[in-house]
């Protein structure tokens, strides 16, 4: 599990890290504005059915089903399972993506009502949409494809493929700029076309894994339908957060022009470790704990679990801390450019510290749903995150006229801390959570040294002579990156001193995989 961990976790490192330059562009080029947020709310859609049909809903359901039958009665079963799920779900989105073109100005009145208020931006709101809507199509296949290759353990062809997004992102936003009338549409028509790179490098990489997959004439075969009974509750229950950004959303375009604009940036830099610590964990832990349920391994899945969880946490509270602390000075470096001004960097640095706050809770919420998942059942996170939902709607009323920007960004961070309780209250109830001694403690030191951390940066940066904001160029980049080498150094050390061996343990694991060579006889 861990090294499907590393691997999951370094190719979508490396597709976040594109994924900056691709924001980085956008933020150039359109700042934050009506055009900024007419292009967020139309990729929201797709995205927002792309995580429940594709990675939510429908992975939460497909992976333990066909990991079970792979286990149960071999490659060719699992094959024929898998050829069937792509016939009925590419049938069901074809339609919902052709009704999705035909009804888009309802649509897009439901997920950003707000925009209505300028007509002008609602109109290339629902331009832009129907460019993107057809990813939905594309991307939920290829998310069934994904859960082929992760079900026979090859997690590195399927992370890959999600690099390929933001290289056709970037590729479309530089070069087809000057040939379309705005730099939205070219960023939109790079979105789709992602959608059929990442599909064709999935369909590649399962026809190598000898699991070569087609498109039958759709069937509700027993197996469907057992499929179809176990997605339908987990629409609600895996997708949550997805949902309660939605609302999120919703609640953005009734808030003044840009701020939707402001908390996507912020957004984007909360979701750099909560998609290589979350996902990662999430995706590698649902069919290793699969299999450790099906064959009675009742111990050996509490150690996954709790090992998830600790090595979900290790880097994701210091993360959360640091982007608290360094949120201003990341943001103005990451992002200030062009139409991207220095008062924008500030205002968005204030909703990233809104979602810094839920980035553990987010992550443990992806490291805990699998729990249910593995065991067939879908039914209590659907319960929960109903629950969650409705609360993070109110906060979200709540918070949006005191707080503006900052408000959506909280009222999902304090619904994560909620669904992250409910979870973990359900599965200890249940006796599926049973958390050792090494998880608390390392825990326990993991948050102090989080704090300490935390603390030395925010002395360092008052230290200051010049606010990192007030610098530019090379300079603002040189005092960013000493920061973030400080925050590194300064939590590493609070560890040791705490009691937790981390260059220790990093060296045992590599003297393991790298035996050490002695001398022979000449």
């Amino acid at each position: 599990m861990i090294k499907g961990i590393l691997t999951v976790g370094g190719w979508t490192m490396a597709s976040r890290i594109l994924g900056l330059v691709r924001d980085r562009l956008l933020a150039t080029y359109m700042g934050v504005g009506p055009a900024q947020d007419a292009f967020q709310v139309a990729v929201r859609l797709p995205n927002m059915f792309r995580r429940l049909f594709g990675e939510g809903a429908f992975n939460a359901a497909f992976v333990p089903l066909f990991s079970s039958l792979l286990a149960r009665e071999g490659h060719d079963t699992a094959r024929r399972f898998a050829r069937e799920a792509m016939a009925v779900l590419g049938f069901w989105l074809l339609g919902i993506t052709v009704l999705g073109e035909i009804f888009m100005p309802q649509l897009m009145y439901v997920i950003g009502s707000g925009l209505a208020r300028n007509p002008a931006t609602f109109a290339l709101a629902v331009e832009l949409a129907r460019i993107t809507f057809p990813y939905l199509m594309l991307i939920c296949l290829a998310a069934l494809v994904s859960g082929v290759l992760n079900g026979l353990d090859r997690f590195g062809t399927a992370s890959f493929a999600y690099v390929a997004f933001n290289l056709v992102g970037i590729a479309c936003i530089v070069w087809l700029t000057p040939h379309v009338p705005s730099v939205a549409i070219a960023a939109a028509w790079g979105f789709t076309l992602s959608g059929v790179v990442q599909l064709g490098i999935l369909l590649v990489g399962s026809h190598r894994a000898g699991m070569g997959l087609g498109l039958p004439r759709p069937r509700l075969t027993p197996d469907m339908r057992e499929l179809m009974r176990r997605m339908v509750p987990g629409l609600v229950g895996s997708g949550i957060s997805q949902l309660n950004l939605t609302v999120d959303t919703l609640i953005a375009t009734w808030l003044p022009p840009g701020s939707l604009s402001l908390m996507y940036f912020a957004d984007r830099l909360n979701q750099l470790p909560l998609g290589v610590l979350g996902n990662a964990a999430g995706t590698t832990m649902l069919p290793v704990l699969t299999r450790e349920v099906q064959t009675g391994q009742v111990e050996a899945a509490h150690r996954t679990q709790n090992r998830a969880i600790e090595y979900g946490l290790i880097l994701t509270l210091p993360a959360a801390f640091a982007l608290a602390s360094l949120a201003v000075p990341l943001m103005a470096t990451l992002f200030e450019s062009g139409a991207f001004t220095a008062h924008a960097a500030v205002l968005s640095a204030q909703s990233l510290c809104g979602y810094a706050l839920g980035l553990p809770f987010f992550v443990l919420v992806k490291v805990l749903s699998p729990a249910f998942f593995a065991r067939g059942d879908t039914g209590t996170p659907v319960r929960i995150g109903i629950s969650t939902l409705v609360i993070n709607f109110a906060l979200n009323l709540a918070l949006m006229r005191p707080l503006a920007h900052i408000g959506p960004p909280l009222a999902s961070s304090l619904a994560a801390i909620l669904n992250t309780g409910l979870l973990g209250g359900f599965l200890l109830r249940r006796g599926w959570l049973r958390p050792d001694r090494v998880l608390l403690w390392r825990l326990a030191r993991v948050l102090l040294a989080s704090i300490a951390m935390a603390a030395i940066l925010l002395v360092a940066q008052s230290m200051l002579t010049t606010p990192v904001i007030h610098m530019h160029g090379g300079r603002r980049l040189l005092v960013l990156t000493g920061l973030i080498a400080l925050g590194l150094a300064s939590y590493a050390a609070a560890l040791q001193i705490l009691g937790i061996k981390v260059a220790d343990q990093v060296r045992r694991q590599f003297r393991r995989r790298v035996p050490t060579r002695r001398a022979g006889p000449i």
